[in-house]
């Protein structure tokens, strides 16, 4: 049966899809938002048919396939034992309401139904997802299944990411032009080393300016991400999640869901974009699970102790904690039994007694009393050979039966899949936050995952799901629990784990200079208040870097704020720098957490990083710009601050500077930054302010107020 074709509109705030539907459906446009609809529109973007080809127009469909002659990667690839390996869906029905449009196709043929889900919501961010159905006879046998957006001709620049442990997020520009790009993940979680997301534009795009559209593939496990130039000069994304042989198959009736590909597009740049996903995220992935109350300062122990654990000494470390400011008191790693290194324990959740003979109570007591929560760590999917668990149940690793596995950080990972296993995990957790006040869980891990083995066959995408199962079941008995995303720092970062858990801890490196570019890289999809950003000690354990805390504590001001040191040992003056910054995050921490994130462009773009965030009415902002190197040259230019309200005046005051702002590199710095001004946000954004000249690896914070 063919259907007659329809062109169905999806609008956003400030974007739009125009969709063909017939017997497939295809991505017309996706691009600004336009009003009215031309008697000419469905004529208007038939393309020719070139010689030397196919005789008919080839769509790039919502779903490629190799049997309509599409010779670039087609969405599904898969077989029935060696049949059924090249299918043709046809539409059967669509339902279409508001932004949303559900396509269902089938093939009769080779036994097998397609259901396509595209939604295109107020904050301009389109969702993709598809679910395949075999309702064939035997086995289907599928290699790989993937989501898949058209872009225009004009994208011909990409920022993709890559990265490792401890310098995550960081971003690199290449031309597209011919071929494409890929890239592939199987470290079994989402991955330090490839963030899955990119951003296509037009050639020099900016933050302020340029059509961008951005990817972001919702999935914690192994995935792929590719951009395809076909010959013709069409252009498509495709992400999906990478199965491993064998790994995927369906038996009569059963389905397989792709994770979800977020993208939006915007024509003022990467701002927009940004601002465009921050939006969906507070409405659509946070909303349900968080509440009003203001996200508390943290302080970990972990590079304070540890393994070291006294509970004497720890009441102390959170007496400290509290003077300063603190809400939330974390125990990281060590608390456990037999837990004295990182070879041995992990898996034995139970309270080490020779550290805590009187229990863990005394402590959530103590630091309950000072007016703080109680937060803990742990590593569930874990295990360590020389663990009470291991001997007793070898047979729990995650693993293929017959080879010796390269350890990390000496452990292995629990076969999930394994009921007993998964049974006694979620029964050792509840057990502490049933026992315990405990507020906040640091779920943590730290190792790449190699041969991810149940029974015999792949099973990394199972994995990942039964993960999100866990913490399903954990947040479902505890609901009023917090929960850190951890692994290793910033391995397991994206929208699907988020919408489980309630803050990532975005790297292990404290290092205030190397912090500015990943906090950077994140920000382009993630809001502030879910990136954990800590005050590390002077002299940084990641990168042996030594910086002041007027440094350290601004750059952590603009996320969810915490500390991770050993309050006790550190100096009246640290202590009291620790106290500012705090108190600083906290009279701003409402703007910070709810306002409009702006990356702002600067001169010395080599030497200087700057941003901003706006209160969503326009009425304040705060500003920082942070010199990362020596400046390059004896000025650094102008200071344009994009996003404030063009028509509002504004008082400009310096709220916190370098101890030697006005010594070292300057003679005089700018007249504005000695008194404050008033000036308006469309002088601010056009004309802007005279940078002032700071030392390599420090920060000014300024102020804009309305009048």
């Amino acid at each position: 049966m063919n259907m007659d074709k329809q062109i169905i509109r999806l609008k956003g705030t400030q974007s739009e899809l125009i969709v063909e539907v017939g017997n497939f459906a295809e991505i017309l446009y996706w691009g600004e938002a336009i009003s009215g609809h031309p008697k000419g529109a469905e004529l208007a973007l038939k393309r020719p048919v070139p010689y030397g080809r196919l005789d008919n127009d080839v769509p790039v469909s919502l779903h490629p396939e190799l049997a309509r002659g599409v010779f670039g990667s087609p969405a599904l690839e898969g077989h029935r034992n060696g049949q059924d390996w090249a299918p043709a869906f046809t539409i059967k029905s669509i339902s279409h309401e508001s932004g949303s449009l559900i396509i269902e196709s089938h093939d009769p043929i080779s036994g097998l139904a397609l259901t396509v889900n595209l939604t295109l919501d107020s904050n301009d961010v389109v969702q993709l997802k598809q679910t395949l159905t075999n309702t064939g006879e035997g086995e289907y046998q599928v290699n790989r299944l993937a989501n898949t957006l058209p872009i225009p001709e004009r994208a011909n620049e990409l920022l993709t990411y890559y990265g490792r442990w401890v310098k995550e997020f960081q971003q690199v520009r290449q031309t597209l032009s011919q071929g494409g790009y890929q890239q592939e993940n199987r470290r079994g979680r989402t991955s330090h080393e490839h963030y899955p997301a990119l951003i296509a534009g037009t050639k020099g795009f900016g933050e302020c300016d340029g059509d961008v559209w951005g990817f972001h593939l919702a999935w914690s496990g192994n995935h792929r991400m590719r951009v395809d130039v076909k010959a013709d000069g069409r252009r498509v994304v495709q992400a999906e999640a990478l199965y491993f042989p064998g790994e995927i198959s369906l038996q009569p009736g059963e389905t397989l869901v792709t994770p979800v590909l977020y993208a939006s597009h915007s024509a003022a740049g990467l701002n927009r974009m940004s601002q465009q996903f921050h939006g969906h995220v507070r409405e659509s992935i946070l909303a349900p699970q968080i509440s009003e109350k203001p996200r508390p300062i943290h302080l970990n122990t972990w590079e304070g102790i540890y393994f070291d654990h006294d509970p004497a000494y720890i009441k102390d470390m959170a007496t400290e904690s509290a003077k300063m400011g603190v809400e939330r008191f974390i125990i990281d790693d060590g608390w456990f039994s037999g837990r004295d290194g990182d070879k041995a324990a992990l898996g034995d959740w139970y309270l080490d007694e020779t550290k805590y003979p009187e229990g863990l109570e005394g402590v959530v007591s103590h630091v309950n009393k000072l007016g703080m929560e109680f937060g803990l760590w742990f590593e569930p999917e874990m295990i360590n050979k020389d663990s009470d668990l291991y001997r007793n149940h070898p047979d729990w690793v995650l693993a293929i039966e017959g080879y010796e596995q390269p350890t990390g950080r000496n452990q292995y990972a629990i076969d999930l899949q394994n009921e007993e296993a998964f049974d006694y995990l979620l029964e050792r957790l509840d057990h502490f936050l049933s026992a315990y006040n405990i507020a906040y869980i640091k779920w943590d891990m730290n190792r790449e995952i190699v041969q991810p083995g149940h029974r015999g066959r792949a099973a990394g995408n199972n994995q990942v799901k039964r993960y999100y199962e866990l913490v399903e079941q954990i947040r479902e008995r505890h609901p009023e629990v917090e929960i850190e995303s951890c692994a290793a720092g910033g391995g397991r970062i994206d929208f699907e784990v988020l919408k489980r858990t309630h803050r990532f801890w975005t790297s292990d490196n404290n290092d205030a200079l190397e912090r500015q570019q990943i906090q950077r890289g994140f920000s382009y999809f993630f809001p502030p208040e879910v990136m954990g950003s800590h005050i590390g000690a002077r002299h940084c354990h990641s990168t042996r870097r030594t910086h002041d805390i007027q440094f350290r504590g601004l750059t952590a001001l603009f996320g969810h704020m915490g500390i991770e040191l050993d309050p006790v040992k550190e100096g009246v003056e640290e202590k009291a720098g620790f106290e500012r910054y705090i108190k600083l995050h906290k009279t701003y921490r409402s703007l910070l957490h709810r306002g409009k994130s702006v990356r702002i462009p600067v001169d010395d773009h080599d030497a200087q990083l700057a941003k901003a965030v706006v209160s969503d009415d326009g009425n304040e902002a705060l500003v920082m710009v942070a010199q990362l190197a020596m400046p390059t040259n004896s000025l650094s230019g102008v200071l344009r601050i994009p996003g404030l309200d063009t028509d509002k005046a504004y008082t400009i005051s310096v709220i916190d500077q370098p101890a030697n702002f006005h010594a070292g590199l300057v003679n005089q710095q700018p007249a504005w930054t000695q008194q404050p001004v008033t000036l308006t946000g469309e002088w601010c954004q056009k004309v802007g302010l005279a940078m002032p000249i700071l030392d390599a690896e420090s920060a000014i914070l300024i102020r804009l107020v309305t009048e």
